[in-house]
């Protein structure tokens, strides 16, 4: 009896070790909306793996690309929902819930690549993006760069009064449709996965959109001009759920915010190597590459534009242009 009892009591023990190794390990749901294939995605799989590794198997996070959990407003309400823990997602959502970080979409705000990563190391980053958690309670934990904006399009452009009239695609994100409504363009808000076959049969003819996407999505094949209009540096925020920020330790909150910020470092790494060679391979594909007059564009955008109309501030503005 006694033998069979210590073995009842040693399966026993076992079973509480395993329930307490269990419910030691934490599964994360890391959610965005870009393709396998892109930087932003092989980095927040490699800062999964890195997370997992540094906290010694505490967490396990899985990620999940190209919308499988959501379209991009899906995920952002996602965070509240708690049906995700961890997400990429754009500062023209952010602003939803906070408008005043959404300035850093406005037209030209930033000079290039090196401008906004200085910004991120800058005090008015560290106030916008706490003004973003108070507002919504989600924590920004890295920023990476996803690129400039440019525009193609099917005719020639090189000042702004050029894109008079033209029909051209825009995201429904006011700061997006900035610059090209200042220049008189015709926008419309057709779907992302709808754009290539809109500028084919000639629905739109033009569109606006980094380097590496219209690489991607092969904008190129069905556009003549590529125009290095410059007109927003885009990026991303990586933001972890009120919920979940709130339940880590402050050693894995340390651990967290070093990993997403180094892994949004190799991505915005790739994403700007990669914007050099494309210059170089569009115009080898037979595509007009334009440099514009910038100075032209921005005119026109701070001449026909408020920041008060997309609740932004100007102090922003000014204290975002200043970084060095």
């Amino acid at each position: 009896m006694r033998f069979t009892y210590a073995k009842l009591l040693g399966a026993v023990a076992a079973l509480a070790m395993s329930g307490v190794a269990a419910s030691a390990q934490t599964a994360l749901k890391w959610a965005h909306v870009y393709e396998t294939s892109e930087p932003f995605h092989t980095e927040s799989v490699w800062a999964a793996e890195e997370i997992e590794k540094r906290t010694e198997g505490r967490y396990t996070i899985d990620v999940f690309p190209a919308s499988q959990l959501g379209k991009e407003s899906d995920i952002n309400q996602g965070l509240t929902l708690g049906t995700v823990d961890i997400i990429i997602s754009g500062s023209s959502f952010a602003a939803r819930e906070f408008p005043r970080i959404g300035v850093t979409y406005f037209p030209f705000i930033f000079r290039d690549a090196n401008h906004l990563l200085a910004y991120t190391k800058s005090d008015k980053y560290k106030e916008l993006t706490a003004g973003y958690e108070e507002a919504s309670g989600h924590h920004i934990t890295a920023t990476t760069y996803y690129g400039t904006r440019h525009t193609t399009s099917n005719r020639p452009i090189e000042k702004c009064a050029d894109m008079q009239g033209l029909k051209m695609r825009v995201p429904d994100v006011p700061a997006y449709l900035a610059m090209p409504r200042a220049c008189g363009a015709n926008t419309t808000p057709i779907a992302f996965a709808e754009v290539y076959l809109a500028l084919q049969q000639g629905t739109v003819e033009a569109q606006e959109n980094p380097l590496t996407t219209i690489e991607a999505k092969k904008f190129y094949e069905v556009q003549k001009h590529i125009v290095l209009t410059g007109h927003i540096v885009d990026h991303l925020n990586t933001i972890v759920s009120q919920t979940r920020w709130s339940q880590l330790s402050d050693e894995d909150k340390a651990i967290f915010t070093e990993v997403m910020q180094e892994a949004a470092k190799r991505a915005t790494d790739k994403i700007v190597a990669r914007e050099t060679e494309l210059v170089k391979e569009f115009k080898e594909r037979g595509l007009t590459v334009t440099e514009v007059d910038r100075a032209d564009f921005e005119k026109a955008v701070m001449e026909k534009v408020t920041f008060e109309e997309f609740g932004y501030e100007k102090a922003d503005w000014e204290a975002i242009r200043a970084v060095q």
